[in-house]
């Protein structure tokens, strides 16, 4: 909405609610020197929360576990906007601004809770503890599920989305096969097999 206000240097704001708009002034002059006053008044709707995979109360309990403390803070002020608070006082209790916040909510919307995470793009490479290289380990020589994991073998793509889901902690391809070198397991995998596959009849038919 714009309104032109000639002769007054203080613009009225019309009354109501005005949450979620963004208030602008511009003042011009004409070629003969008279001053114009333009009011805009922006609609800045907030983005809302379309992922219902977890209640404020359950990302709550993954920022008290998570070791990432950006991802606590993201996680914080999307508990606080799904508990009902404005999107300043969410963004300003986790330390953030309105749009930084917004953008959190577009890659949570996304990815989920592992959308939060921090990508480390340079230093060392974030760790695992031995319990969790054991856990990792275990679960690539046991290999994937095809019906629950929907592949049939583990690609570092793969183990870094089941590194960020089980310990939260965010890595790229490249770390995956840093450590896999680490834990003396290779990434060439053998050719998979249908779980139905009969090992005996495929003897029998070789000797025929």
């Amino acid at each position: 909405m714009k309104t032109s206000l000639r002769g007054t240097i203080i613009p009225v704001v019309p009354s109501g609610d005005f949450s979620g708009l963004e208030i602008g002034f511009e003042l011009g002059f004409d070629t003969s020197g008279h001053g114009s006053l333009t009011l805009e008044v922006l609609l800045s709707a907030g983005v809302k929360i379309t992922r219902m995979d977890h209640t404020a109360e359950a990302l709550l309990g993954i920022a008290a576990k998570s070791p990432d403390g950006a991802q606590v803070r993201r996680l914080l002020a999307l508990a606080l906007i799904l508990e009902g608070h404005r999107r300043e006082t969410a963004a300003a209790l986790a330390g953030m601004d309105r749009q930084t916040l917004r953008d959190w909510v577009h890659r949570y919307n996304a990815e989920g809770v592992s959308g939060l995470c921090s990508i480390r793009t340079g230093g060392h490479p974030a760790a695992l503890s031995d319990i969790q290289m054991a856990e990792l380990k275990a679960l690539v020589i046991k290999g994937p599920d095809p019906a629950k994991d929907r592949v049939v073998r583990w690609r570092c793509v793969d183990l870094r989305e089941e590194v960020a889901r089980r310990f939260t902690v965010a890595v790229t391809d490249q770390t995956i096969g840093k450590w896999l070198r680490k834990l003396d397991l290779t990434r060439l995998q053998p050719r998979p097999f249908h779980p139905k596959k009969d090992e005996a009849g495929q003897s029998a038919f070789k000797n025929v």
